[in-house]
């Protein structure tokens, strides 16, 4: 691994992987993009080894971009990046060509040594993902699914609806504050609301909680 890109809008972030990627391969040059339309830029003008590439991009989905990197690059070890861990994103990112799927809210030890695995041949997965694989491909294909709140997602917003604040949760959960803010954002859409006070209605419907505090 002689270069790689980060494709991820929040700063605190890119530098975060940054770190993880430099740990994880010696003397790799590591080059940052914040949008789409810098992503592709860099693919254009450089030859990438690992993409390290988010879903929820200001321009964009990142799972896009993967299919922009297989034709414009196919040599490219793509790896998503991200906080989303349910059906509806992992399986569109690896159809895409992704390799590798990693859950921000793993360690970062665990984050450096599933991309040294890379070198080894074993795929990037985090061990959620790798589970709900195993369980997605072991499924009855004529059950519906539901889309559902993952784990995670409950779990905020269970605390959002008992009135701890973003700062509040990311501290309580060992996150970060954008890290929360993600998942907030992923909430919403999922639940179709577009505020606190919503999402701590759609909270008692679900029965998450009982009383508002």
């Amino acid at each position: 691994m002689k270069k790689a890109l980060l494709l991820e809008d929040f700063e605190d972030t890119r530098t975060w992987l940054a770190c993880i990627v430099r740990a994880a391969f010696d003397e790799i040059e590591v080059y940052e993009a914040a949008t789409l339309e810098q992503g592709r830029a860099v693919i254009a003008s450089h030859k990438i080894d690992l993409a390290l590439i988010d879903i929820n991009l200001p321009d964009g989905n990142g799972v896009d971009f993967v299919k922009d990197v297989m034709k414009a690059s196919p040599e490219t070890y793509c790896v998503m990046a991200t906080i989303f861990d349910d059906d509806d994103h992992i399986f569109p990112a690896l159809r895409a060509g992704a390799q590798g799927y990693l859950l921000k809210e793993q360690s970062t030890n665990d984050f450096i040594a599933a991309l040294q695995g890379i070198l080894s041949g074993e795929p990037p997965l985090s061990p959620a993902i790798a589970r709900k694989m195993m369980s997605y491909f072991a499924e009855d294909d004529s059950a519906d699914k539901q889309t559902k709140l993952s784990e995670r997602e409950t779990e905020i917003l269970t605390l959002i609806a008992k009135g701890l604040k973003r700062n509040e949760v990311a501290d309580l959960l060992n996150l970060s504050p954008n890290t929360v803010a993600a998942h907030l954002k992923r909430i919403y859409n999922k639940l179709n609301v577009s505020t606190r006070a919503e999402a701590t209605l759609e909270a008692l419907r679900l029965g998450l909680v009982n009383v508002i505090d």
